[in-house]
């Protein structure tokens, strides 16, 4: 059974949340503080983070970016009452790997819920089964363990993250639309969240471009969207 942290203040929303999650099923741990959620994070392991932005002692962005130094595997979902576009790209790229906007509908929530779930439990990126390294350059993605590193040195990079970056090196000089990677790695079909795309894209840059105005991996096609640099190398080894 999958266990689920939820980090939310507001116990209407916990309530109603908790009952909709154990129909997964799954184990809801919940806590209404962000130190909580940080300390019972610490002691167990979890399949997915629900984390309100808004709490009494704590920004939820900064305990994103907290659990990010140290677990960059966990699904994070970000709940937010602030509608700015800033304010999401914000949570995106402080490590969450999606948002949802309150007031949202509980439909729409346990559809995020299962995608993320899903992502996370197959291990892998969609599409076709990748060969087992991946290399540009510098860089070697090793899709089998879900590992990334720039000159030996590994790159930690967070589920979605990982995702894209598989995605767009196993087809390179291929360009992807926001609208298409957010259907292919997220599993979306609704139109107005093609800045998560962005937001994921920024980051991967800053992790492993050495010059992000100058990429040398994730090039932008314009009017497009984006692609990975050929040629790339495959092998077993």
């Amino acid at each position: 059974m999958k266990t689920i942290l939820l980090i939310e203040d507001d116990a209407l929303i916990v309530d109603l949340v908790r009952i909709h999650l154990h129909t997964l099923p799954a184990n809801v741990l919940t806590a209404a503080s962000g130190r909580d959620g940080l300390g019972q994070l610490a002691h167990q392991a979890v399949d997915l983070c629900i984390l309100d932005v808004m709490l009494p002692d704590m920004n939820g962005i900064e305990i994103c970016r907290q659990i990010r130094q140290r677990d960059t595997f966990t699904p994070i979902l970000m709940l937010t009452a602030k509608a700015q576009e800033t304010d999401k790209v914000a949570g995106l790229e402080a490590g969450a790997d999606d948002y949802l906007t309150k007031p949202f509908g509980v439909q729409e929530l346990m559809a995020r819920v299962r995608a993320m779930l899903r992502r996370s439990a197959l291990g892998a990126s969609p599409g076709q089964v990748p060969p087992l390294i991946i290399t540009h350059e510098a860089l070697r993605i090793h899709t089998a363990d879900r590992i990334v590193t720039i000159n030996n040195n590994r790159v930690e990079l967070t589920p979605k993250e990982f995702d894209l970056l598989v995605l767009l090196a196993e087809n390179p000089g291929k360009s992807y639309s926001r609208k298409e990677l957010l259907h292919l790695v997220w599993d979306y079909h609704i139109v107005g969240y093609e800045h998560t795309v962005t937001a994921h894209i920024n980051r991967l840059r800053n992790k492993i471009e050495s010059n992000f105005a100058q990429p040398t991996y994730i090039l932008t096609s314009w009017g497009v969207g984006y692609r990975f640099a050929e040629p790339v190398k495959s092998s077993n080894s």
